[in-house]
């Protein structure tokens, strides 16, 4: 009995999320530039051929990971800016970026160092100048809920919030088993998700 579209369209998707996760390994263990269809290819089971009926190349696969990140951080904002207060909204920051981080340190740890490649490197500083300028675009949103929140100097206690949080980040793809993730979270949101008092 043939296959209907919609088993069609689910074995598909399952396809190229076994690539995209195949190439997140293959990217993770050599780097990009040493990385190759081949290896992406045999660590997702698949043939070269059949490979290329989803995918044009390695970069096309960066492209498509490179959105998934950018993708993953919008939802966080998105969740954070639909709850009702300033408050709420940070600690829902807080804990949506260190618990995505703590689910794929090795991965996270990858894009981290995407975002600190230099110019020279023409093809992979184009997905870093995406990922630092979705970066920056919620910055601004997030400075918008520390003014909500009342503090003074919205916007720089939001560049201190960003520091603290980038590290904890960086720590925890870092030292992924011995990092005390939930007391991080617990204390970031004590110190940055209520109004300080003033000086």
């Amino acid at each position: 009995m043939p296959r209907t579209r919609d088993e069609n369209d689910r074995i598909r998707q399952l396809t190229k999320e076994k690539i995209r996760a195949a190439a997140m390994d293959i990217f993770i263990e050599r780097g990009y530039h040493a990385a190759s269809i081949d290896d992406v290819a045999k660590k997702a089971g698949i043939s070269k051929g059949l490979m290329y009926n989803y995918y044009k190349g390695k970069e096309e696969l960066l492209a498509e990971a490179v959105q998934h990140r950018i993708d993953e951080i919008v939802r966080v904002m998105q969740e954070a800016s639909a709850l009702p207060s300033p408050s709420e909204q940070l600690k829902r920051i807080v804990e949506g970026a260190l618990d995505n981080v703590k689910l794929q340190p090795k991965v996270h740890r990858f894009y981290l160092h995407l975002q600190s490649l230099p110019e020279e490197d023409k093809v992979l500083s184009k997905y870093s100048e995406m990922l630092n300028r979705e970066m920056a675009d919620q910055f601004e949103v997030q400075c918008g809920m520390f003014a909500e929140l009342g503090t003074e100097e919205p916007r720089l206690r939001s560049l201190y919030f960003s520091s603290t949080l980038h590290g904890a980040m960086l720590m925890i793809t870092t030292y992924p088993e011995h990092y005390p993730v939930q007391e991080i979270k617990e204390q970031m949101i004590c110190e940055y998700c209520s109004v300080p008092p003033p000086r």
